[in-house]
C-alpha cells in the first residue's frame, strides 16, 4: 500500500491525499498518515520539481565527474564520499563499479566555477587519486521528463 502511494507521488508530488484515495482505494486519512510517517522516517526525502531553466535564459553549468579514490581502512569509500558530497556544489554522488569509484554531479553558474571546484576542492582531498570531468552540453531527459522535445513521434515511413 505505501509503495503504491510512493510510486504515484514520485511521478507527481502535487497529487493530493483525496486524489490518492481515489487512485488507490485507500481511505484519505490512512494515506495522510502514511505520507507523514514516510516524511518523518526519511523514506520521502524531498518533493522535487524538474525545471527547464533554459527557457528562462538562466545559464547553469553541470558536470559529471568520475573520481578514482583509495578506500580507507574500516570505512571504505564512505568517508571520502562524505567529504565530497558535503560541498554545496555537489548535486549528486554515487558509488560505482568499474574503473572509477565515485560519480559526482556538480553544478555552478559558469564553467570556470565548476572547473575551480574540481581543481581547488575535489582534487586536493586526501585519497582522491584522479578525476575525469565531463561537462554536460545539453539535457534531453531528466527524472523521466523530456526537457525540450517535440511531443510528436518522428518515424520513418514504412513502404511495403
Amino acid at each position: 500500500m505505501l509503495s503504491d502511494i510512493l510510486k504515484i507521488l514520485e511521478n507527481d508530488s502535487r497529487i493530493t491525499p483525496d486524489r490518492l484515495a481515489c487512485m488507490t482505494g485507500l481511505p484519505e486519512g490512512e494515506i495522510s498518515r502514511e505520507i507523514k510517517q514516510a516524511e518523518a522516517d526519511k523514506t520521502i526525502l524531498k518533493y522535487k520539481t524538474v525545471i527547464n531553466w533554459e527557457k528562462l535564459g538562466a545559464e547553469q553549468v553541470f558536470a559529471l565527474i568520475e573520481v578514482k579514490v583509495s578506500p580507507q581502512r574500516d570505512v571504505g569509500f564512505d568517508a571520502i564520499a562524505e567529504r565530497i558530497y558535503r560541498y554545496p556544489e555537489v548535486r549528486s554522488c554515487y558509488l560505482l563499479s568499474g574503473t572509477y569509484d565515485l560519480l559526482v554531479m556538480v553544478g555552478g553558474k559558469t564553467m570556470q566555477l565548476v572547473a575551480n571546484f574540481v581543481a581547488q576542492k575535489l582534487a586536493p582531498i586526501e585519497g582522491v587519486q584522479g578525476a575525469v570531468t565531463h561537462f554536460l552540453l545539453k539535457r534531453y531527459k531528466e527524472d523521466g521528463e523530456i526537457i525540450d522535445g517535440n511531443d510528436d513521434i518522428k518515424r520513418e515511413p514504412v513502404v511495403l
